[in-house]
Formats: structure tokens, C-alpha cells, sequence
């Protein structure tokens, strides 16, 4: 599988400490970069959901926010868009 390269640079005694390591470089950088970008998105949904519960808390009760997209969509598209 063809990967893009990227270019990583340390300094001069982190490069030393490298090469005295057996370690696969490359594949610890995706690691630690597929870990980063899925903590990322895991923030992000935690985030949204507390978002989305603090505006349904704010509703007043009874609220039907089903019907209210449902006016909006029939606004927009018409009764006909309804499938």
C-alpha cells in the first residue's frame, strides 16, 4: 500500500537516543498519531452530546422538536417532499 511521507525532525541528541533504540520509528509515529486523531474525535462526540443535552435540557416540557423539523422540512420542500 502506497503511504504519503511526512518529515519529522528532531533534534540532534533526541536523534541519537533513536538510533541507540531498536524501535520501529515509523510505526510508532502512526500509532501515536492514530491514537491522537481517534482521542480527538472521541472529544469531539463527548463534546457534541453534552451540547445536545444542554439544549433539550433548556426545552420547556412537552416540547416536540419532531414535529418542528417536520414544519420546517414541509416549509422548505413542501408536503410533497415526504417520502
Amino acid at each position: 500500500m502506497r503511504m504519503p511521507r511526512i518529515t519529522v525532525r528532531v533534534d540532534d541528541a533526541t536523534k541519537r537516543e533513536m538510533d541507540a533504540v531498536s524501535i520501529n520509528w515509523s510505526e510508532t509515529i502512526r500509532e501515536a498519531i492514530a491514537r491522537i486523531i481517534a482521542e480527538r474525535r472521541t472529544r469531539n462526540r463527548i463534546r457534541a452530546a453534552r451540547l445536545t443535552d444542554r439544549i433539550r435540557m433548556s426545552a420547556p416540557p412537552g416540547f416536540d422538536s419532531t414535529r418542528i423539523i417536520r414544519e420546517w422540512r414541509d416549509r422548505r420542500y413542501g408536503p410533497r417532499g415526504r417520502r
